[in-house]
């Protein structure tokens, strides 16, 4: 299955945000995301999307290959298959296909680990021999930078790709990838930039954190929002950031996060900040966690976000990757045999219903102390456990 349209769309418009006057060149590809053209497919010859990687090496050289077909030297890139599950990773296995070097050898620029560095069009000659008329290739390019110790041969695709070049950045042959480079300081770390984790799981739900309610003290106090948090200098990515975060706050370790786009949010200080969403799946009983920041986790369904106090980014960003999801996606097949996620999660108490809201009371006395009551060691949530007094 191709990349999804929202996936592009999100992808596209988070570029734009940066680049606004790009907006009318790239305008043609935004209308051509509307239904029933596929971008994503390599056949659709009114134009479709392709993958880049600008790969920059501790000299500040850039990667270059030569291909056979036209003889012309470009960076590394192709068309994108039903496997990929981003345009970022699309863009790492064709560098890994034309030149053998392994997306663990390169990092994303920081700053650039979700949204192109670069969106440039291209109009690709007519191919009698494969059956392809003219075309328009809408090239997203992803930012790299090469690992000091990477050693190793390079291996070119042979039947395509004829050999390679580290050229400066004042020789790169795309005139707007030029441009940005010779814009970009090499040693620049990227402005206050957030990572967060877009956890979903069989069922469809999207598992949200309930914040402390500490007004001016962190951001979007007693709402609901995705975890993570922000970069610190020990990341090297905010891929790091978010799995550390998830670490640090819920003892959580997704295998297979994935770049989803790139959020803008203000905080107090109306600083505008970049959020990387990297989605996730995850199928567990939050309960079990140990959550050491916030009140508590808890998995939504996007109909019941209207519910909730949650800030409009958050929940656009959740249906956004709901709707982009295939049909089936959602329902969890159970091979016979296998208990399903409901026969896995714990069951209620008897005759407790099943409440978005629950009511808690809070009573502290004029000297600072707070009642509160010790919860049944039968109790299915929080047993034995000291507890504000609460209901559904």
């Amino acid at each position: 299955m191709s990349l999804s349209h929202d996936h592009i769309r999100t992808t596209v418009e988070t570029y734009l945000a940066r680049h606004p006057h790009e907006r009318v060149q790239l305008g043609g590809l935004l209308d051509a995301l509307d239904p029933p053209t596929d971008i994503a497919d390599r056949s659709t010859f009114t134009g479709h999307v392709t993958c880049g990687a600008i790969v920059v090496d501790q000299l500040g050289r850039v990667l270059h290959v030569r291909h056979l077909a036209s003889g012309k030297v470009l960076s590394p890139g192709g068309h994108t298959e039903p496997e990929d599950e981003s345009l970022a990773g699309a863009a790492l296995r064709e560098l890994h296909e034309d030149t053998g070097i392994p997306p663990q050898a390169v990092a994303p620029w920081p700053g650039y680990e979700t949204v192109p560095f670069d969106i440039d069009i291209q109009d690709i000659d007519a191919h009698p021999g494969k059956g392809e008329p003219g075309h328009r290739h809408v090239d997203l390019r992803y930012l790299f930078r090469l690992h000091t110790a990477t050693e190793g041969p390079v291996v070119l695709r042979e039947d395509e790709v004829a050999g390679i070049e580290w050229r400066p950045m004042d020789r790169v042959t795309s005139p707007s990838l030029r441009e940005k480079l010779l814009k970009l300081t090499p040693q620049a770390e990227p402005e206050t930039a957030n990572a967060s984790a877009l956890i979903h799981n069989d069922r469809g739900e999207y598992l949200l954190h309930l914040r402390d309610y500490f007004p001016g003290r962190i951001w979007e106090p007693g709402m609901w929002s995705l975890l993570g948090g922000g970069r610190e200098p020990q990341d090297a990515t905010l891929e790091h950031t978010v799995r550390r975060e998830l670490t640090e706050e819920a003892g959580l370790d997704i295998a297979d996060l994935t770049p989803f786009g790139t959020e803008y949010a203000s905080d107090d200080a109306s600083t505008t900040v970049s959020i990387a969403v990297y989605a996730g799946r995850w199928n567990g009983d939050p309960r079990e966690l140990r959550l050491t920041e916030g009140v508590m986790l808890a998995w939504f369904a996007p109909d019941d976000l209207h519910r909730l106090r949650i800030a409009p980014t958050t929940s656009d960003l959740v249906r956004r990757h709901a709707a982009s999801r295939p049909a089936n996606a959602s329902c969890a097949a159970s091979p016979s045999g296998t208990p399903s996620i409901d026969d896995r999660r714990p069951a209620s108490p008897h005759g407790a219903v099943l409440n978005v809201i629950g009511v808690h009371l809070y009573l502290e006395r004029p000297d600072g102390t707070v009642l509160l009551g010790l919860r049944h060691p039968d109790s299915a949530f929080a047993p034995s456990t000291w507890h504000v007094l609460a209901v559904h």
